[in-house]
C-alpha cells in the first residue's frame, strides 16, 4: 500500500493538517496517511531535520514524507522534491533535509514549480495544503518528480550547520544536545558508532559525562538502571546518546536545552575480558 507521512508545526487544535489530508485523499483516496507528529517546535528547521532523520528509515520502500516547517512560506523560497534509492521527501528548501542527505546518496533533487500539481489556488499563507499535500499525492500516485520541476544540484540546497562529535584526546570526546523530546531527555550528537569507538576496550561503567558542571558515572543499559529522580546516560532509540532522568525530565533537571554541550571522559582504560 502506498504511504504518506505528514511531519508539521501545525499542531492538533487548527483545521490545518485535516485540509492537507483532504486534498491528499481527494487526489489518491486510498494512499495510506500516517502522521509523524504535528507537534514539532514552531519554526524549529534544525529540530525537524533530527526529527526526520529520527525516523524516516522504518517506512517502507517508495513512502513520501512530508515535512511542513516552513518559516519561509510565501517568500522565494523553494520548494524540494528528493528522492533517494528508497524514499521520496517534499519539504521546504530551509535546511530541513540536511540530515537526510548526509545519510543517503541522493538521486535526483527537483524544484516544486509546476503548478499542474497544486491545488488551482494557491495561498500565500498555506503552501503545505496547496503546494506540498498535492505534490506528495501525485509522486505517490506514481508521477516521475522530473514532470514537477527543474533539477537542482545537492550542492546547491541550503544546508544546516550540525554539530559533530569531537575527540579531544584519547580519553575525552565533546558533543553538543541536538534534541530535546516531551521526556525531557536530551539526545546528543554522539551516535552509536562514535561511541564504541571512543569507548574502545573500556568498560561501559568507565565512561563519565559532565554536562552544565555535573557529572553521571557509567553508561546505562535502560532507563529504570537509575533511581527514580537519578540522571543516567543511555543510547537511545534514534542510536544517539541520550541523558535522562528515570521518571523525570533531564532538561529540567539540568537546566539544559538544544545547543547545551557536553564531554565524555573515560574514567579508567580497563580492558573488556
Amino acid at each position: 500500500m502506498p504511504v504518506i507521512t505528514l511531519s508539521t508545526d501545525f499542531g492538533a487544535v487548527d483545521e490545518y493538517v485535516g485540509a492537507m489530508k483532504g486534498v491528499i485523499l481527494t487526489i489518491y483516496p486510498s494512499v495510506a496517511i500516517v502522521d509523524i507528529t504535528h507537534e514539532l517546535p514552531a519554526h524549529d528547521v534544525r529540530y525537524a531535520a533530527h526529527a526526520l532523520a529520527g525516523f524516516y528509515r522504518f517506512f517502507p520502500r517508495d513512502t513520501v514524507h512530508v515535512v511542513v516547517v516552513d518559516p519561509g512560506v510565501g517568500t522565494d523560497r523553494r520548494i524540494l522534491a528528493l528522492e533517494t534509492d528508497v524514499h521520496t521527501f517534499i519539504a521546504p528548501d530551509n535546511g530541513v533535509l540536511t540530515a537526510v542527505m548526509e545519510r543517503e546518496p541522493v538521486r535526483r533533487i527537483v524544484s516544486v514549480e509546476n503548478p499542474a500539481y497544486f491545488q488551482e489556488t494557491v495561498s500565500q499563507t498555506f503552501h503545505g495544503r496547496d503546494v506540498f499535500s498535492p505534490v506528495a499525492a501525485w509522486v505517490s500516485k506514481g508521477v516521475d518528480i522530473a514532470r514537477i520541476g527543474p533539477a537542482v544540484e545537492a550542492g546547491e540546497t541550503v544546508r544546516l550547520s550540525m554539530p559533530k562529535p569531537r575527540k579531544i584526546d584519547d580519553r575525552t570526546l565533546t558533543g553538543t544536545v541536538t534534541m530535546v523530546d516531551r521526556f525531557g531527555n536530551l539526545t546528543t550528537d554522539i551516535d552509536a558508532d562514535a561511541l564504541a569507538d571512543f569507548l574502545g576496550a573500556t568498560r561501559p561503567e568507565n565512561v563519565s559525562a559532565a554536562i552544565k558542571g555535573r557529572r553521571i558515572h557509567g553508561l546505562s543499559n535502560t532507563y529504570a538502571s537509575a533511581g527514580t529522580d537519578e540522571p543516567l546516560m543511555i543510547v537511545g532509540s534514534r542510536d544517539y546518546l541520550e541523558i535522562a532522568v528515570n521518571r523525570g525530565s533531564a532538561s529540567r533537571h539540568f537546566d539544559a536545552v538544544e545547543g547545551e554541550s557536553l564531554s565524555l571522559t573515560l574514567t579508567e582504560r580497563s580492558t573488556v575480558p
